[in-house]
């Protein structure tokens, strides 16, 4: 069953995603629907975050709040803050050695799958990249209908 729910998950992020990205510029009433939109495809992330949950592969939608500075040490990271429904705020960690930076601006939304690592304050998102080895399940960002793995 949670096999089945968590395809369901999957098929509707990447629906909401599309059809968010195939709208004209969004207007008040417009930036209200792709909200609504992104909150629906996020149960798994808010299952991981109620349960306190690491290491738990998802998929989700929102809308970037603030841009960061890029993690240089190690493998380099884009980070930035996505708010994913009104209470909570992940935290992404987009590894750009091993994949292309993803050209987001605060109130683009965007759809993802990667790895969910709980923290108090909302969670992190990794493994949004290919898996170079493949010992891991591939991850993406979705942006302007661009899948960035």
């Amino acid at each position: 069953m949670k096999h089945v729910i968590k395809h369901l998950c999957y098929a509707l992020a990447l629906t909401f995603a599309l059809c968010a990205c195939n709208q004209p510029s969004a207007n008040g009433n417009q930036s209200a629907q792709l909200a609504e939109q992104a909150t629906a495809s996020n149960h798994s992330v808010e299952q991981a975050f109620s349960a306190k949950q690491s290491n738990v592969q998802t998929s989700g939608a929102g809308v970037i709040v603030k841009l960061l500075a890029d993690d240089n040490k190690g493998a380099r990271h884009q980070k930035f803050l996505v708010k994913i429904n009104p209470q909570q705020t992940l935290l992404f960690a987009h590894n750009i050695d091993l994949a292309p930076r993803v050209p987001v601006q605060a109130g683009d939304t965007i759809s993802f799958s990667g790895e969910y690592v709980y923290n108090p304050k909302g969670g992190v998102i990794h493994w949004t990249h290919h898996s170079p080895k493949g010992n891991h399940p591939g991850g993406w960002i979705m942006h302007k209908n661009e899948k960035y793995q």
